[in-house]
């Protein structure tokens, strides 16, 4: 009776490490199947465009400038085109240039922000921890002007 537990106990255990195998080999090629899309330019529609997706637009605004203000003067103009600005104060570092930074997987959120404060650069960095789909980092070429 025994030898019939621990032979079917052995079977079951080399069933799932098998399933983990394949489900970890179909994962890895899953990636590869994806075909390489360019990214469109983020400022080509227009500023005033309300964000693409349903629901709330989560987004952290960081003042890396060294200017007085403009993480509150972004914070404004986002939430004039309906974006949820939760958070925003200085960069923990500063910087010369600006960029918007799309912290889930679908950077159109991104874009959107990004068109919304005139900032070319979107770079995708996602991050679920942050809860939050977009982070803005104001450099120091950053220039308030109301839109």
């Amino acid at each position: 009776m025994r030898t019939r537990l621990e032979l079917a106990g052995l079977v079951a255990a080399l069933l799932l490490i098998g399933a983990f195998v394949v489900s970890f080999a179909t994962g890895l090629g899953a990636g590869r199947a994806t075909p390489e899309v360019a990214a469109p330019d983020p400022l080509e529609e227009s500023v005033a465009d309300p964000p693409p997706t349903e629901g709330r637009v989560r987004v952290e605004v960081l003042n890396g400038s060294g200017k007085a203000g403009l993480a509150r003067a972004a914070t404004e103009r986002l939430r004039d085109a309906g974006f949820d600005v939760v958070y925003f104060g200085n960069a923990a570092r500063g910087a010369d240039s600006s960029v918007v930074i799309a912290r889930s997987p679908d950077d159109r959120n991104a874009r959107a922000v990004a068109r919304r404060l005139g900032i070319r650069p979107v770079r995708s960095d996602p991050d679920t921890t942050l809860l939050l789909e977009v982070t803005v980092v104001l450099g120091k070429d950053w220039i308030e002007t109301r839109q």
